[in-house]
């Protein structure tokens, strides 16, 4: 490797990518895997609260051996040791501090593409593209509305726990990455999540240093569309290039799932507009017969993963925000909450109150 295609901050990145494809290549990644940057993050947090990890690992089925043996941990265990250091450390925004902990050199050769993006919108697109590299339980997506952008975080696991601190997680990881490329006084204009409103909202206005809306149908930053085309200062055209092979390389070796992709896919289009099997068999560019096939052959259907993605997204709106039933079956896409109770019925047994009241009571 040349010395001049990357900076020689990022030469011991190119080095570990290289060693990753090896690794990757040689075992098995699970599908739903997210990086164990966050693991280590909480393992931290609760030593600085005074909490043993140890018991939190255990009860959550996580080994403390876990960082000398993988790099990744399912987004499901995840979400699990989150809430249950949360809950053991009576901290209420414990997702926040999480996040917190994010920095571009921990999003790995993805977080040194966003440095040497040209804009900061090239960064987020990037993000955008490659971040099933970090994350393959969730999705990030950039979205505009004239002056006005908006990156999102939507997680697509149906049943995983912590969601909402998963994404707080997110939202406050993505802040200081944006902090990173903008500077430290960078902040959004708004705050969108997906939680219930905690007793005390000062740290996430003291961190977010923008107006925080809790009990809201997505996750998500919004800011003005301009700052999509500011320049970041010091990135390197070479190094990016090189970046974006190496970043290749990694994903090919990644094993793809269809039922995975489907519900990725589902989850970005789930709260703007449904989508049938014939549209997302045009997307992946093969026949509505061939992705039949290939579901029939894991025991699953089309129309089976988008009833679970759907339920799975009611599910966290009933149970994290007080969004009303009217205003859940609206961002559903369901023709009047009668409809949404019904087919909420048919998926679970009960009605969305009743399992809204149930949830609140554990």
């Amino acid at each position: 490797m040349p010395s001049d295609d990357l900076s020689g901050q990022d030469l011991p990145l190119y080095s570990a990518a290289c060693q990753e494809i090896s690794c990757k290549t040689e075992r098995s990644v699970p599908i739903d895997f997210v990086h164990i940057h966050a693991v280590q993050a909480i393992c931290e947090i609760l030593i600085e609260l005074d909490v043993d990890p140890e018991s939190i690992f255990e009860q959550a089925g996580v080994s403390t051996q876990i960082f000398s043996v993988t790099d990744a941990i399912s987004f499901a265990s995840l979400g699990r040791l989150t809430a249950l250091a949360a809950n053991h450390s009576q901290c209420a925004h414990f997702g926040l501090l999480v996040g917190q902990r994010t920095t571009l050199a921990s999003l790995g050769l993805l977080g040194s593409l966003m440095r040497h993006s040209e804009t900061v919108g090239d960064a987020l697109r990037a993000l955008e593209m490659h971040h099933d590299l970090l994350n393959r339980g969730a999705v990030v997506e950039l979205s505009t509305d004239g002056t006005v952008a908006i990156v999102s975080y939507a997680p697509y696991e149906p049943e995983a726990e912590g969601i909402a601190l998963h994404c707080e997680r997110a939202l406050a990881a993505l802040t200081i990455v944006l902090r990173a490329l903008c500077g430290a006084n960078w902040s959004p204009d708004e705050v969108l999540l997906p939680r219930l409103e905690p007793p005390d909202t000062t740290p996430y206005s003291s961190f977010f240093r923008a107006p925080v809306r809790f009990g809201q149908e997505i996750a998500a930053l919004v800011f003005p569309t301009r700052l999509l085309r500011r320049s970041i200062k010091g990135a390197n055209p070479v190094a990016r290039k090189t970046l974006e092979r190496h970043i290749q390389q990694l994903e090919a070796v990644i094993p793809t799932d269809v039922t995975d992709e489907i519900r990725r896919r589902l989850r970005t289009t789930a709260i703007r507009k449904q989508i049938n099997g014939k549209q997302f068999a045009q997307t992946m560019a093969i026949c509505r017969r061939t992705l039949s096939r290939r579901l029939k052959a894991k025991g699953t259907t089309f129309k089976l993963i988008a009833n679970e993605t759907r339920l799975g997204i009611a599910k966290q709106l009933l149970g994290d925000t007080d969004m009303s039933l009217a205003q859940i079956s609206a961002a559903l896409e369901f023709s009047e909450p009668a409809a949404f109770t019904h087919a909420f019925r048919r998926w679970t047994g009960t009605t969305p109150s009743a399992w809204r009241k149930e949830c609140r009571l554990q």
